[in-house]
């Protein structure tokens, strides 16, 4: 490599920083192309995961314009040098890619490559992906250029923490993937203990009123108002559901925005007025910003659905390294040790069990007729 000892580590180090910063599994790809590319000082980079059928599952280039990469065409196959790193599992490190007789060509507009350097990303016995240079740009002192044994072992430390990267990376995504099923496996439970029984009554109760427009009109507007109210409730119940079926923008619009939004939704679907503030709010760990829009969500669903409440406040605001997240609500109140006794909960352990899996911590302040604060304070990071 042309830079010095000191240089050299600079650049592994701020690559491998790189990796660990991201927890999507597209962007760990495409920052570890990206650091390879720049820590080699190639002219292209690559890097594909396999299917089980013979193709790639993702396939990202660092390079290439998305105007070329368009023209190139579909992804390619599991075949030729791409097929020596994914299943001989080692590095292949060519002079001229092309004069190689496991070379079987490209695509017309797929840029002209020479020399080239690849090898598996791994993970124990299974290959997570096959990672590839080509055309390195900087001559050596000595004369010409291709890369060397130096880069090849370079490239090898960046493989191996690139795997864990990407493990982590998985890890994170089937984590949230089992979060998201749990909170639509709840939501339906929601809905059939809700608004399936709303419904019912709104059934029962429109027949009842069928039945006595002709004997008892004035009863029979009796059950008519009930059946409005009934399906304004339904209807209510619907839209709350609705709004926690819409995945959280977090990560592209931060805690504040997603917050601000869904209380502005709620606001419009609701007779309560729900307002939100944010004072000097500072970002926090991924983890623990999914955890407060949770138990807020949580908290919101239970002061509209469950005390009466004509104003609930949402408030979010710096402590520290940290933040703190209330929801103040005026409604009926409760017992929170009579809840307890009950066997009835409202959500209130569901919420500790998010907060204590953040290293957060939750406060429940409530009284029959003083209404109810819910606090959450994350120690931020």
């Amino acid at each position: 490599m042309s830079q010095g000892p000191r240089s050299g580590l600079s650049a592994v180090s701020s690559a491998l920083l790189a990796m660990s910063r991201h927890l999507e599994v597209r962007d760990v790809l495409k920052t570890i192309v990206a650091s390879a590319r720049g820590l080699l000082d190639a002219q292209y980079a690559a890097l594909g995961v396999p299917d089980d059928h013979g193709g790639f599952a993702q396939f990202v280039v660092d390079g290439v314009s998305d105007e070329q990469w368009r023209a190139i065409g579909p992804l390619p196959r599991q075949h030729g040098i791409l097929a020596a790193m994914l299943h001989e599992a080692r590095s292949q490190r060519l002079a001229d890619v092309r004069k190689d007789p496991r070379f079987e060509g490209w695509p017309a507009a797929h840029p002209e490559l020479s020399d080239f350097l690849g090898l598996p990303i791994r993970d124990g016995d299974e290959v997570l992906g096959a990672l590839f240079l080509a055309n390195k740009r900087c001559p050596r002192p000595e004369g010409g250029c291709g890369f060397t044994e130096e880069d090849e072992e370079l490239l090898s430390i960046l493989a191996q923490h690139a795997a864990i990267a990407l493990t982590n990376a998985r890890l994170y995504e089937r984590s949230r993937e089992l979060t998201i099923a749990e909170e639509r496996s709840r939501l339906a439970h929601e809905l059939h203990d809700a608004v399936s029984q709303k419904l019912f009554s709104l059934r029962l109760t429109s027949q009842a009123a069928a039945a006595l427009v002709d004997r008892d009109p004035a009863r029979a507007k009796g059950e008519l108002q009930q059946v409005a109210v009934l399906a304004a409730e339904a209807a209510d119940e619907l839209r709350a559901a609705v709004v926690e079926l819409r995945p959280a923008a977090l990560d592209e619009d931060g805690l504040v925005a997603t917050l601000r939004t869904q209380v502005q939704v709620l606001d419009r679907a609701h007779s309560a007025h729900v307002t939100f503030t944010a004072r000097c709010f500072r970002a926090l760990p991924a983890a623990q910003e999914e955890a407060m829009l949770r138990v807020a969500q949580e908290a919101l669903h239970n002061a509209l659905r469950h005390s009466g409440a004509e104003h609930v406040d949402v408030t979010l605001e710096r402590r520290g390294r940290g933040a703190v997240l209330r929801v103040t609500d005026d409604g009926r109140g409760f017992d929170p040790r009579a809840i307890r006794r009950a066997g009835r909960h409202l959500g209130l352990v569901s919420m500790r069990d998010r907060s204590n899996g953040a290293g957060a911590t939750l406060t429940v302040e409530s009284a029959p007729g003083k209404g109810t604060t819910i606090e959450m304070e994350a120690p931020g990071g």
